[in-house]
C-alpha cells in the first residue's frame, strides 16, 4: 500500500475548502501514521504551465507546509488531472508491484475524481479515507454537495473503497 497525496499545493489549500481544518488535521494524522508504519507516502502536484497561478517554481506551486514531505518521499508532476497520465507514477507503481492505494488531496470534483477513476481503470484498489479530500464551492454545487456527491455515490463500490478514517488508520498501521 501507498498514500497517494494529490495536489495539495500552497496555493489551493484555503480556507474555503470544505471542512477545512477536518480536512487538514485527517491528512496530517495519515501522514503521521503512514510514516510511522513504513507505509510510502508520494505526493503530486499539479502544474498548469508558464503565465498560469499554479506554475512550477512559484511558491504557490510547493506543497502546503503543514504536509511537508520528507527527503526520502518521491513527488511526480503533472499537467492533466490523472496523476497517472505521462508522470512516471503508473511505471514506478506497476514495477514495486503495488495494488492498494489509499488516496488523498484535492480537488474532489477534479484531480481526485480522475486519479480515482484512472487508478481503477489500471487495476489498483483505490482507497479513499473520509473527509482526507475535499473542494470548494462552485457555480453548480457547494463544496459539501461536491464532497457527498462523490465520496458517497460516484465512487463508493464502483471505483473505490470509501472508508470511515478510523478504518484508514488502522490500515496504515497494520499494512499487509
Amino acid at each position: 500500500m501507498v498514500l497517494l497525496v494529490v495536489d495539495t499545493q500552497k496555493l489551493i489549500v484555503t480556507e474555503e475548502l470544505y471542512q477545512y481544518m477536518e480536512f487538514i488535521n485527517n491528512i496530517k494524522v495519515l501522514l503521521s501514521a503512514a510514516r510511522n508504519h513504513s507505509v510510502e507516502v508520494i505526493y503530486v502536484r499539479h502544474d498548469d504551465g508558464i503565465g498560469e497561478q499554479l506554475t512550477k517554481g512559484t511558491e504557490e506551486f510547493e506543497i502546503y507546509e503543514g504536509f511537508a514531505p520528507k527527503d526520502s518521499e518521491r513527488i511526480f508532476d503533472k499537467k492533466v488531472n490523472s496523476a497517472f497520465r505521462d508522470t512516471g507514477l503508473l511505471a514506478y507503481l506497476k514495477d514495486k508491484n503495488e495494488a492498494d492505494i489509499m488516496i488523498v488531496g484535492l480537488q474532489t470534483d477534479y484531480c481526485i475524481d480522475a486519479t480515482i477513476k484512472c487508478g481503477f481503470e489500471h487495476g489498483f484498489h483505490m482507497i479513499v479515507p473520509a473527509h482526507t479530500n475535499s473542494t470548494v464551492d462552485n457555480e453548480f454545487m457547494t463544496g459539501e454537495q461536491t464532497y457527498n456527491y462523490y465520496n458517497n455515490k460516484m465512487w463508493n463500490k464502483r471505483y473505490a473503497r470509501c472508508i470511515p478514517f478510523e478504518d484508514a488508520i488502522q490500515l496504515l498501521q497494520n499494512p499487509a
